[in-house]
């Protein structure tokens, strides 16, 4: 049992029981069944919420689409609420990270009988699909993203930096743009032209607002090298985090008990060299 089936709480018998090995262990045949039917409606469901934003196809087949839309919302909140129903901490799956994703699939649909908008949300459903991992058991692929959610965090502060020192740049070559090029080549203001700014200096340059004196082309061609320079910082600061991690996930006084190696991963179960079971 891992441990987000024991925080659920597993159900000592009866029907519940039955219905939580289908829906949460994937590892029986129906459980897996299970899981790959859901992955199916869920891309169906998708696909659903992607055609109706052609409006062609929407004009055709809009009677259609809506209610196959209205069935794979029924359908997930039955799924949703029996999953509430065979755990014992109902709550604690509500607060998780999938039981979040479930919950905004299904909300957007009734959502939209006050507010018709709302159910462009719906592709939101495609997160769901973030369930393949358990599935098929990428257990390498799930330790490599918290790897990378852990470097990330752990560089809040410099990237926080990093980005604070940006803005002030593209504030201040803003600010002179502005005051260069003026009012009457398109800079109308300081947000208009920090707005400039940000899009050459990651070297976007949507061609909107284009400077025309030489001094203000100078400028430019200035900002666009440093965006070169600037986009690869945030690149070594994560990855120089990545590098730390895995160097910490590296225990060197580690040995093996039979033929004494080293630099054995911290969850090694068996030497390296001579496969004997690690302590």
């Amino acid at each position: 049992m891992n441990d987000t089936q024991q925080r659920l709480g597993r159900p000592d018998g009866g029907w519940r029981l039955k219905l939580y090995a289908i829906i949460f262990e994937s590892d029986t045949p129906k459980g897996r069944a299970f899981d790959l039917a859901l992955i199916g409606a869920i891309l169906l469901s998708v696909l659903v919420v992607v055609l109706g934003s052609v409006q062609s196809i929407a004009v055709q087949h809009g009677a259609w689409l809506h209610a196959a839309e209205w069935f794979f919302t029924v359908l997930f909140t039955l799924e949703y609420v029996a999953r509430c129903l065979c755990v014992q901490r109902p709550l604690v799956y509500v607060r998780s990270f999938f039981g979040v994703i479930d919950l905004l699939s299904i909300l957007p649909s009734y959502i939209s009988l006050f507010v018709p908008a709302a159910h462009v949300v719906l592709g939101v459903r495609i997160l769901r699909l973030l369930r393949i991992f358990r599935i098929l058991k990428l257990t390498l692929y799930i330790q490599e993203y918290s790897m990378l959610g852990d470097a990330l965090l752990a560089s809040r502060r410099k990237i926080f930096v990093f980005l604070s020192v940006v803005f002030l740049i593209v504030f201040l070559l803003g600010t002179v743009m502005y005051v260069v090029e003026g009012p009457e080549n398109g800079y109308t203001s300081i947000p208009t032209a920090v707005y400039w700014a940000i899009s050459t200096m990651t070297t976007v340059g949507f061609g909107d607002l284009v400077p025309k004196t030489d001094i203000g082309r100078a400028i430019a061609s200035f900002m666009m090298l440093l965006g070169w320079g600037i986009l690869a910082v945030p690149t070594g600061i994560i990855s120089s985090e990545i590098t730390y991690q895995r160097g910490r996930a590296i225990l060197p006084l580690r040995a093996c008990s039979s033929c004494h190696s080293t630099g054995h991963a911290s969850d090694a179960q068996y030497c390296k060299d001579c496969g004997t079971a690690m302590p």
